[in-house]
């Protein structure tokens, strides 16, 4: 197993209080597997990233269990972190717009992990970089290297930054809303890079995303985050098959679909992500969940099994599966 992680909370300090911001997420991922951590946003994903690249905010508190390639993380110090990221975890951060350093050229950033974990001189780390960037296709790789952030396209940036994640080989690539602020063909072409990497280089990947059509086609596995915790887990064919938790189903049928005639109006689910001081004891998507009952407000519901691989953490399963969607 390369990556375990079990029972991880996270808690973050904020101005009303200590707020548990991931309560008891537990997954594992193997090499060549890919996995899909999907939800809206404020529901734990790029936490849950954060966590894994030792990179929560200041004063969090982690509690829990993450193992990778057999070590522990958690309570790692930060000397280890440095030498565990960017060489053996790669991530391929939000906005790439914003994501660069915009002082230096494109070719020292990629050089940078490569002469840290590497020990290459800074003749062959750009030797090296411009090999990265002839490997995630982009054009004129020669003359981009002196290229500084700005002067690229935000697809150009979000190539630069996958060479960077790759540039060491790392045996787990995380990849965080990787087409953000992307037009349709390059979110395309962007996606269809790194599967082509990910197959290749026989690293797992974790995909976090708020697109169902993202998840449906790139990943074998999913988790569905609401709340800091997964609601619903499994295969993706299993999930999409059999959507069981609310919550999945209203992302479902708030996508978009082709054939729909002009003006219609998308599905939407009832108010919005709560603040983290204002989660309920019970079910956190009790307040906007159309099947609530006042049980489901008392405590967390336990994960059920719903199918092979596939569980859910709802306490009416049976109510929601007759339900059309």
């Amino acid at each position: 197993m390369l990556l375990d992680v079990r029972n991880l909370r996270v808690t973050l300090d904020t101005a009303r209080g200590p707020a548990d911001a991931l309560r008891g997420i537990s997954f594992s991922l193997d090499r060549g597997e890919t996995v899909g951590l999907i939800g809206e946003s404020g529901c734990g994903k790029s936490l849950t990233a954060q966590a894994l690249m030792g990179l929560l905010p200041e004063g969090a508190r982690i509690e829990g269990s993450i193992r990778f390639e057999g070590q522990e993380l958690v309570g790692l110090p930060d000397d280890t972190w440095c030498g565990l990221r960017g060489a053996r975890i790669g991530m391929v951060f939000q906005e790439p717009m914003s994501a660069l350093n915009p002082l230096h050229a494109v070719g020292r950033q990629i050089a940078e992990p490569l002469r840290l974990h590497r020990g290459l001189s800074a003749r062959d780390a750009r030797a090296e970089a411009l090999r990265l960037l002839d490997k995630v296709q982009l054009p004129d790789a020669a003359r981009r290297l002196n290229a500084y952030p700005h002067q690229l396209s935000g697809g150009q940036r979000q190539r630069v930054l996958i060479a960077i994640a790759l540039a060491c080989g790392p045996s787990l690539l995380i990849a965080d809303e990787p087409t953000t602020a992307l037009d349709v063909t390059i979110q395309r072409e962007i996606l269809d890079l790194i599967a082509g990497l990910v197959e290749h280089e026989r690293m797992a990947l974790l995909l976090i995303t708020h697109d169902l059509g993202v998840v449906a086609q790139r990943v074998e596995r999913m988790l569905v985050m609401y709340g800091g915790t997964v609601v619903e887990c499994g295969p993706s064919a299993e999930v999409f098959s059999r959507l069981s938790h609310p919550y999945t189903r209203g992302l479902f049928a708030a996508r978009p679909a082709l054939g729909m005639p002009r003006g219609t109006r998308l599905a939407t689910i009832p108010g919005r992500v709560p603040e983290l001081m204002d989660l309920p004891d019970g079910c956190p998507f009790a307040d906007r969940c159309t099947f609530a009952i006042d049980e489901c407000r008392r405590a967390p519901p336990p994960a059920s099994a719903v199918g092979p691989g596939h569980k859910a953490r709802c306490i009416r399963l049976d109510t929601v599966a007759r339900a059309p969607l």
